[in-house]
């Protein structure tokens, strides 16, 4: 059978029809093959990215080794070598006073006398008794001693010799009674002068013509201190306790006195802790030949301490304070993190000074984030310079929290 026009021109429209359908479909399932494939390139350019803005950038810096003197600067109390209270040992009157507050005396010297009429009735009346027990005991003795010899003789009786020897001792006893009296009250009139038991400046009087004085009770008539060598007593935290051996330099600065040091030293530490403050009580020396320091005074102390072999100081901002103890960040070769803790010593305000946990090779993390944990990997930007101090740093008086002291 022939085809005719009109179907084969159907055919051919049929067969077009089929071929855009099939072209269609090629192009849906590119489109979409492509949309797959490209939505799933982009995930994984941003998984890429997301892992690698989510690692932390940091900055490192090595531990700088302690190479200059170190310092320690405490508040410090100032008093006289020697100080007494001068009080009267005598009852009586203040008859003169010879010396005022400034007055700079002599051991022995006359500062004031006292007049004790009642002292010296008693003085004479003890003297008195003096006699009459010195009479007593001679005619006692002599009346023994006659006794004796007729005892001899059996001229009396042993019972009424023995009596008179008992009498001569009993007379006896009451002479060297009557003594040591006298010798009282003497020493109670030689109290009338009130003199300075050593060298040194009055500071103090508290006493005037005619006041009235009870031997041992009121206020010192007088105050004399020693002031050519000053003690200068110190609280020393626990941390530099150890520190604190004799004949230790420091230097004293004074808030009058801008600009100008004063070198003493070390004598003597309490060698024991105060149990509720844990500092140590630690005595210095200053010479004050010229008198130009007053005891009282308040004085900031500078210790110089020797330096700590094998420390370092490194930043405080780049210490973590975790509960239970100061690490710090310490970057491996892998770019991991590894927490180390550490020991502290001196704090230097903006360093501190670190004993053990790190080494001088090892670089830390400056500023590390309060989240960064062991085994974290980071990012290491261009490592911060430490340059190594210049001056003699200053440790204040109190040590870092967790440091132990």
């Amino acid at each position: 059978m022939s085809t005719t026009p009109h179907s084969t021109i159907a055919n051919t429209t049929a067969r077009r029809l089929r071929l855009y359908a099939l072209a269609g479909l090629a192009i849906v399932f590119s489109l979409a093959a492509w949309g797959i494939v490209s939505r799933n390139s982009e995930r994984s350019v941003l998984a890429r990215d997301t892992a690698e803005l989510a690692i932390p950038t940091v900055s490192t810096i090595e531990p700088t080794p302690v190479s200059v003197a170190q310092q320690l600067v405490l508040p410090g109390s100032v008093q006289a070598y020697n100080e007494a209270p001068i009080f009267a040992r005598t009852n009586g009157y203040v008859r003169q006073w010879y010396t005022d507050i400034g007055t700079r005396v002599r051991k022995g010297q006359l500062l004031a006398e006292i007049d004790t009429p009642e002292v010296d009735q008693q003085l004479r009346q003890a003297q008195a008794d003096l006699a009459t027990a010195q009479a007593n005991f001679q005619l006692a003795h002599t009346t023994d001693q006659r006794w004796r010899q007729l005892l001899a003789t059996n001229s009396v009786s042993r019972q009424a010799a023995d009596s008179a020897a008992g009498d001569e001792s009993a007379k006896k006893a009451a002479l060297a009674s009557a003594e040591a009296n006298v010798a009282r009250l003497r020493d109670l009139e030689s109290f009338k002068h009130v003199l300075a038991p050593f060298d040194g400046v009055v500071t103090s009087r508290n006493t005037d013509i005619g006041a009235l004085i009870n031997a041992g009770q009121g206020n010192a008539l007088f105050r004399v201190s020693d002031t050519s060598k000053l003690r200068v007593y110190v609280l020393v935290p626990q941390l530099y306790a150890v520190n604190m051996t004799p004949e230790l330099p420091a230097d004293l600065t004074f808030p009058e006195r801008p600009g100008r040091t004063y070198p003493a030293q070390v004598v003597r530490t309490a060698e024991a802790l105060d149990p509720v403050s844990r500092t140590l009580q630690v005595e210095l020396l200053v010479d004050n030949a010229s008198g130009g320091l007053f005891p009282g005074a308040y004085a900031q102390v500078h210790f110089k301490l020797p330096q700590t072999p094998g420390s370092l100081r490194v930043p405080a901002s780049a210490v973590l304070f975790r509960s239970a103890d100061l690490q710090v960040a310490v970057v491996g070769a892998d770019h991991r993190v590894t927490l180390e803790s550490i020991t502290t010593g001196r704090d230097f305000g903006t360093t501190l000074e670190v004993l053990t946990g790190v080494s001088a090779d090892e670089e830390i993390v400056a500023n590390p984030p309060d989240s960064l944990a062991t085994g974290t990997l980071v990012r290491v930007v261009q490592p911060q310079s430490n340059p190594p101090p210049t001056a003699s740093p200053t440790a204040r008086r109190t040590p870092p929290a967790g440091s132990g002291s």
